[in-house]
Formats: structure tokens, C-alpha cells, sequence
């Protein structure tokens, strides 16, 4: 099923892209939110198993993907992309979703639960939690800044593979995952789909506070936790006490896997759908 792809704008006039595929309006929607280095592409398989059963959505965050490009990098703030998903779940006449985050989604669907409580009705954390691991988030700050600028798709598959943390993906899954990582531009070169002065904010932003409260006002939600067992964003630690404070949280430690899961190897789709369907 091919999406509807929409043009939202933002309170500010960006406009944001949204890939909108259809579900019945009596079950909750699916929000999908991507990581910094991502796009609403990634959830392309999600979809594909849930869309006419359920609502599904996913959205490119501003300067990410096909959304616009803003003059100024102070806007790709936290809070900035926080209210971007609530004017989109406006526009779109989504009161309420279940959300799937990876990474920095998965940081604004915790703090959605703490700001906008009755939007949520669950989420899912790929490979995140309330604190970030310094040397994870150093190389995620690093890989965002970059733009190698490489020749073709080939290139850009190698340059993947070398550079990122361990990820279970056969050859194809690796020339889907860099088509939808680089894109190439007027000059011949493939670059990045996303705005690398998002690396100048990161700089400039410090340490992110832990987010332990954040966490805890999830209380109330289902809650679902995916792990990659190599991963360095999301320590142990820090999953162990995820789960000692709710216990009840679904969890699946991905063997082998770096930051982050792309939610597709089979051991992570199987439970991902148990737990969706799981919510009317």
C-alpha cells in the first residue's frame, strides 16, 4: 500500500513531510519517529504489516527526509521538534497514537507522555532511554555532522557498513537502508537526507539531563522496550533499571545489534507487532 504523502506546515511555515497510510478510524493510529540520521522511510515495513488494519504515520522531522531546511540551525531544538509532532497529530486529526521511537523519537515520545499525556496510548523505545551514554552520543553527533559526499549507492553501502555499529542486515536490507540514509544531489554525489548543522546544535546544547521523571510518568502506558544488545547509546545499566521500574514493559534485547534496530529482523518485528495488536 504507497502512502498519502502530505505537506504539513508548522507553526513557524516550515513545511513538514508526512507519510499518512490509511486505517480504520476506530483503532488507535501508529506515530512513527525517527532517529537524527533517519527519515519517515525507515518505518516503510511497519506499515506495510499494519497499514489497513490500523492507521499508520510517519513523519520527517525539520531538516530531515523532505521536510524543509530552515535558515537558522537553532531551530532543529528539542523543543522545536516537539512541537512539530503535535502540530502534525493536529493538522492530521490525530488526538491520540501509539508511538514508535527510535532514538531522538523515542526521546520525544517520553517527553510527549510528561507534556501531553492524554496523546499517548503507547510506546516503543528503539534502543533509548532516559540517559545517553556519552561515547554513543559523541558518535551520533559525529556521523550527523558529516557529509562524505560519496560517488553511488555502492559507495554509500560501504561507507555504512564502516562506519556504523553492528546492524543484522543482508545485502539488500543494507541498499534499502543507505537509499533512504544518502540521496544523491545536482553535483552527481550522493549526500546525507538530512541538514548536518544539526551537529551544531548537539554541540551546543551540553549533556541531556537525565530523563528518569520523564520515564516514570509512562506509568499509566503500555510500554515496549527494544535493545541492541551491542548498543553503546543505551547501557545496560540503564536497561536494567528500566525494567526493575516497570517490570511489566515489553523487551526485546536484539542480539548482535548496534544502535539501533531497524525494526525489521525478525525476532524484534514479531514482538513489535504482538504489541501493538495488542492495543485496540
Amino acid at each position: 500500500m504507497t502512502p498519502q504523502a502530505l505537506r504539513i506546515s508548522a507553526r513557524d511555515g516550515l513545511a513538514l513531510a508526512v507519510a499518512d497510510w490509511p486505517g480504520p478510524e476506530g483503532r488507535t493510529p501508529i506515530l512513527c519517529l525517527s532517529g537524527l540520521t533517519r527519515s519517515a522511510r525507515d518505518f516503510d515495513a511497519l506499515a506495510a504489516r499494519h497499514a489497513g488494519r490500523r492507521r499508520v504515520l510517519a513523519i520527517d522531522h525539520i531538516g530531515h527526509g523532505d521536510s524543509a531546511r530552515p535558515e537558522e540551525p537553532a531551530r532543529y531544538g528539542f523543543e522545536g521538534s516537539l512541537r512539530d509532532v503535535l502540530d502534525v497529530m493536529a493538522a492530521v486529526h490525530c488526538a491520540r497514537a501509539v508511538v514508535v521511537g527510535t532514538s531522538f523519537g523515542g526521546l520525544l515520545g517520553m517527553v510527549m507522555g510528561v507534556l501531553r499525556p492524554t496523546a499517548l496510548a503507547g510506546l516503543v523505545l528503539n534502543d533509548v532511554g532516559p540517559v545517553l551514554e556519552p561515547v554513543g552520543l559523541g558518535f551520533v553527533q559525529d556521523f550527523v555532522g558529516r557529509d562524505p559526499a560519496l560517488p553511488d549507492l555502492a559507495a554509500c553501502v560501504a561507507h555504512l557498513r564502516k562506519s556504523l555499529p553492528p546492524l543484522l542486515m543482508d545485502d539488500a536490507g543494507w541498499a534499502r537502508f543507505a537509499a533512504n540514509t544518502f540521496a544523491p544531489g545536482k553535483d552527481g554525489r550522493w549526500h546525507p537526507r538530512w541538514d548536518t548543522r544539526i551537529a551544531e546544535v548537539m554541540r551546543g546544547a551540553g549533556p541531556m539531563p537525565p530523563l528518569w521523571g520523564a520515564f516514570g510518568a509512562l506509568a499509566h502506558l503500555p510500554l515496549m522496550l527494544v535493545r541492541g544488545e551491542v548498543s553503546e547509546l543505551l547501557s545496560p545499566a540503564t536497561t536494567a533499571r528500566m525494567r526493575r521500574e516497570r517490570p511489566d514493559m515489553a523487551f526485546v534485547n536484539l542480539p548482535g545489534s548496534g544502535h539501533a534496530p531497524t525494526l525489521e529482523e525478525d525476532l524484534v518485528a514479531d514482538a513489535l507487532d504482538r504489541f501493538l495488536d495488542a492495543i485496540p
